[in-house]
């Protein structure tokens, strides 16, 4: 049996953990019987990007994402320019699609998945020209994206010292949003787009989103008191969302947003810049990924 050829791209500073010994743990635990594994770190961001781009265009079967949610976004989008397959060790702050895909947190058991090479065909969306596969949108979490970018102490704890900090001043906006040809009027202090269920760290915007469906999930947090701000976190840490009186939830293929200026947006929990008008779609059925052998 021919081997497959597999690169694993790693960012070393996702999710602010070391990563220095993960070639050694991959060898150790690799199944080399079906894999000829190679190894690149990233070095700047959109550098994964530019490695899988390469990768997908030389004699790579599988192309490894070993970060957090916006690592894979930069490999995920050349994957499937290049119809290559997807695998993913968990390394991120909040590694929201990994966790959605049940793929575990241990990295010695992620490799096992591997091993298994379980492919599944999933959902993937766009945001304006930019693909996205876990979770994108605007309002506070794309400011605190933003924010938080700059901020030299990554991980959960220094984004949740940074939310807490923001969230005292930030204001909802007023959005029109337009889901498959009916019109909305939200002053929302988020809308999220999606694909799966949460953000990362199990907390859950969207509990019934599949990401084998067709269809997106345009989450609205309303305006709400902040004496409030523990009851959205309760009900997102216990998957409660699509119950609240907070969250509104509205399924859709084919989403436009207009809102009243150019703001920060986020895909994949990267933040970027866009203009006052959104189109958001969904791309069914477009990503091979690696996972465990289970129904999604």
């Amino acid at each position: 049996m021919s081997k497959s050829n597999i690169l694993f791209i790693i960012n070393p500073i996702s999710g602010g953990k070391d990563k220095l010994k993960i070639p050694a743990l991959i060898d150790a635990h690799l199944d080399r019987s079906k894999f000829n594994p190679n190894f690149s770190f990233t070095e700047y961001v959109g550098h994964a990007s530019e490695i899988a781009e390469e990768a997908a265009n030389k004699n790579f079967d599988i192309i490894v994402a070993v970060g957090g949610d916006g690592t894979i976004n930069e490999i995920a989008t050349k994957v499937i320019q290049q119809d290559k397959i997807l695998g993913i060790i968990p390394f991120g702050s909040g590694n929201g699609l990994a966790r959605f895909l049940k793929i575990p947190m241990n990295t010695v058991a992620a490799i096992k998945v591997i091993n298994d090479c379980n492919v599944e065909i999933i959902d993937t969306a766009k945001f304006n020209d930019k693909c996205f596969f876990n979770m994108a949108g605007m309002g506070f979490d794309a400011h605190i994206s933003s924010v938080f970018a700059g901020n030299k102490s990554r991980g959960l704890t220094g984004y949740l010292k940074l939310g807490l900090t923001e969230v005292l001043n930030y204001k909802p906006q007023t959005y029109r949003i337009n889901i498959d040809g009916t019109d909305y009027v939200r002053k929302a202090f988020v809308i999220s787009i999606a694909n799966s269920s949460q953000y990362g760290n199990n907390a859950h915007i969207a509990p019934k989103a599949s990401v084998v469906d067709g269809l997106l999930d345009v989450c609205i947090v309303k305006e709400f008191p902040m004496y409030k701000l523990p009851v959205l976190a309760y009900e997102m840490l216990s998957a409660r969302t699509d119950r609240s009186k907070i969250v509104e939830i509205i399924k859709g293929k084919n989403i436009k947003i207009t809102r009243s200026q150019d703001d920060a947006i986020h895909i994949d929990g990267e933040p970027f810049f866009m203009g006052k008008e959104i189109g958001v779609s969904i791309v069914p059925l477009s990503l091979n990924v690696i996972i465990p052998n289970y129904e999604i």
